[in-house]
């Protein structure tokens, strides 16, 4: 399945929310790449996955959730550490197999406290890290 046969619709046309989420192209495990954007800045905060019960919880709540390929579980962005993401709007590819969340960070949005998770940064023949904990 996929969002091709939709990519021609004029702007303004809807479609069903079941039928894009029936149309998403996921990996054998249901997972899609999500990845993260600050709304306001443009700032490419983090890429995760999720699935369509993530999706909907996060479009109901406003909380972003994730699923956790390591933890195997659902993972609410922000809800241990308190740097949560609000979701702002949700956007999928014209493929259907990528979803851009724009969000609204509060604090770090990687596990190592940094602002984003983007921080091995190549310079010439090394890898830099560019960005310190906040």
């Amino acid at each position: 399945m996929s969002l091709k046969k939709y990519e021609n619709l004029n702007m303004g046309e809807k479609l069903p929310l079941d039928t894009v989420l029936a149309n998403l192209k996921t990996d054998d495990a249901g997972l899609i790449a999500a990845i993260a954007q600050q709304h306001d800045t443009g700032e490419v905060l983090m890429m995760a996955y999720m699935n369509e019960k993530s999706i909907r919880e996060t479009l109901e709540t406003g909380q972003v959730c994730y699923w956790s390929r390591s933890r195997q579980t659902y993972w609410r962005k922000g809800e241990s550490s308190g740097h949560r993401q609000t979701l702002v709007s949700m956007s999928f590819d014209c493929d259907g197999d990528c979803i851009l969340l724009k969000v609204d960070q509060k604090g770090a949005a990687c596990h190592t406290f940094r602002r984003d998770c983007f921080f091995f940064t190549i310079e010439g023949d090394d890898v830099v890290i560019s960005k310190a904990p906040i």
